[in-house]
């Protein structure tokens, strides 16, 4: 028989909450903004399961990713559904959360706003690849007035790689008249160094946009911390 331990209390059910304490009418009275990242995450993903109250089952989501939602964005979809409590709908109601998210801060920087530094770039690309378990590569088309009028994501690779497709990123330049280009690629362990590979690349498509007489103005590493570029480093 197990032992019977007296300090263990079975978890409060939301509605057994003093009022205050329940994440709802607590957003309801004070605002959303004195609610911790599990209580939000529980008026998103409403219920538990019996025994396993919604407020426990989101403490332990982000006890499970150290607190982090840096950590929880990285969680792939089976990884989120062999967590206690998250099954399909969950997964993907958390997965839709985070892409809200990224969409929310890429709107930071209005779409027609001119091109001057580096530092726009990081800001623009930041959410939408600084924070992926795998590398991608993409290219932003620019016009003469520096302006971006198109985002173009070439290549999806692994956790330190991805394949470089020159001959299809130059076409694809052509096609929309673009005057420049910006290569970003993310790294996945969040170094800024480049890589030998990351310098082959950006000699050899420099060579190939000069060819058709379109400006390669910069390649940016970008991570969820910082970024590295081609053009700040005097290499390009």
């Amino acid at each position: 028989m197990d032992s019977y331990n007296p300090e263990y209390k079975i978890p409060k059910t939301v509605k057994e909450m003093d009022a205050d304490d329940q994440p709802r009418e607590k957003a309801e009275k004070f605002g959303c903004g004195v609610l911790s990242v599990p209580e939000l995450w529980a008026i998103i993903l409403r219920t538990g399961t019996p025994g396993y109250p919604i407020t426990e089952l989101c403490r332990d989501l982000m006890r499970d990713n150290m607190g982090s939602l840096h950590r929880l964005e990285r969680r792939t979809r089976n990884e989120l559904r062999r967590l206690k409590g998250i099954g399909a709908t969950k997964s993907i109601q958390v997965e839709a959360v985070m892409e809200l998210i990224k969409r929310y801060c890429s709107e930071d920087i209005p779409q027609d706003e001119c091109i001057r530094q580096s530092s726009q770039i990081y800001s623009r690309m930041r959410h939408k690849i600084g924070n992926l378990d795998h590398e991608e590569i993409w290219m932003l088309l620019l016009n003469r007035r520096n302006q971006v009028i198109r985002e173009i994501g070439l290549t999806s690779g692994t956790s330190t790689s991805s394949i470089f497709d020159t001959k299809n990123a130059i076409k694809l330049a052509l096609l929309e008249n673009a005057e420049s280009i910006i290569l970003c690629h993310n790294h996945p362990s969040g170094s800024l160094n480049p890589s030998i590979q990351d310098d082959k690349l950006t000699r050899d498509f420099k060579a190939a946009c000069d060819c058709m007489t379109i400006k390669l103005l910069d390649h940016i590493i970008v991570t969820s911390n910082g970024f590295y570029s081609y053009r700040d480093s005097s290499k390009l």
